[in-house]
């Protein structure tokens, strides 16, 4: 497979902070590669580094086969850019913002206009083309930034949070836009916050923890890394108040609304025991059922996000 995005020993420095310690990584192409990591992980830093916004003070970093620092107009032809921050010019329309960028890439022509409204079709905006971006939900102008950053048509598309702070129907409506666009051969570059997104899109992720890479694996292998995470939820028709953390079998537990999930080695001994206490408190078990690790808890224990 081709190595659509190649970075090699980059690093970034603040005065005494390292932001990005010396990391390496590639996604192939036709990825949607996840890029999680906690607050000043050092995440934003690397995609503005790849994107061509920061500098590096170390490393190099290859876009569809062009080295970023010696061919930086090849290599940015080759990719839409959507920041987490990004903005449309309010006063512009929907369609005069896209033919804006359009111009940026040096795009002119009936040909490009004719793109631009199949975007906003495709983003379900035909209707407000010609409304002032100003009036528009913060889900819609999310959109026309999408739009804006796909009108060059690039091979790697970079998404910085793209569904954050959205309404459930633009969340969706941009999600299945994701896998369209990768249907299409698209290579996705995706960062979020959002675990079970990045779960649900994402045929690879790399987690990025205090500069460096922690890991990078398909979310099934990343989950298999910690199996001591396999858990129990359960719950009975009445509380019963009991201290399940004092059983040997147990590692942690976390109360859920009315369920409990308890975390263990071994499953099947707590299940046995879990019965056995329902039996003697006269209480029936209303549901119970066995969760393997999930790519949240991955991601927790790479990062040392949750210490109770």
């Amino acid at each position: 497979m081709q190595n659509i995005i190649r970075v090699e020993n980059l690093t970034k420095k603040y005065e005494e902070l390292i932001a990005v310690n010396d990391i390496s990584f590639s996604v192939e192409k036709g990825d949607i590669f996840g890029f999680l990591g906690p607050n000043g992980a050092g995440k934003t830093t690397t995609v503005r580094m790849l994107t061509g916004v920061f500098p590096s003070d170390n490393g190099e970093i290859y876009l569809a086969g062009y080295n970023l620092k010696d061919n930086p107009f090849q290599a940015k032809q080759k990719i839409g850019v959507v920041p987490e921050l990004a903005n449309a010019y309010l006063d512009l329309t929907a369609l005069e913002n896209i033919l804006f960028m359009a111009n940026l890439y040096g795009l002119l022509g009936s040909k490009v206009e004719k793109k631009a409204e199949e975007l906003l079709n495709t983003f379900n905006l035909e209707d407000r083309m010609n409304d002032k971006v100003k009036k528009f939900s913060k889900g819609m102008q999310q959109r026309v930034i999408i739009c804006m950053a796909l009108i060059n048509d690039p091979e790697i598309i970079f998404l910085d949070e793209p569904t954050s702070g959205l309404d459930v129907e633009s969340r969706r409506l941009i999600k299945n836009i994701i896998l369209e666009l990768n249907d299409k051969g698209k290579t996705i570059f995706l960062t979020t916050h959002n675990i079970n997104e990045a779960n649900s899109l994402c045929n690879k992720i790399a987690i990025i923890n205090k500069g460096k890479i922690a890991a990078i694996n398909t979310p099934e292998n990343l989950k298999r890394t910690i199996k001591s995470s396999q858990s129990i939820r359960v719950s009975f028709d009445k509380d019963i108040a009991f201290k399940f953390k004092d059983w040997d079998v147990v590692n942690k537990v976390k109360k859920e609304g009315d369920k409990y999930r308890i975390y263990t080695d071994t499953p099947d001994e707590l299940i046995f025991k879990l019965t056995n206490l329902a039996r003697n408190h006269k209480t029936k078990i209303r549901s119970i059922n066995t969760l393997d690790p999930s790519l949240e808890d991955v991601f927790i224990k790479l990062t040392g996000g949750d210490k109770t």
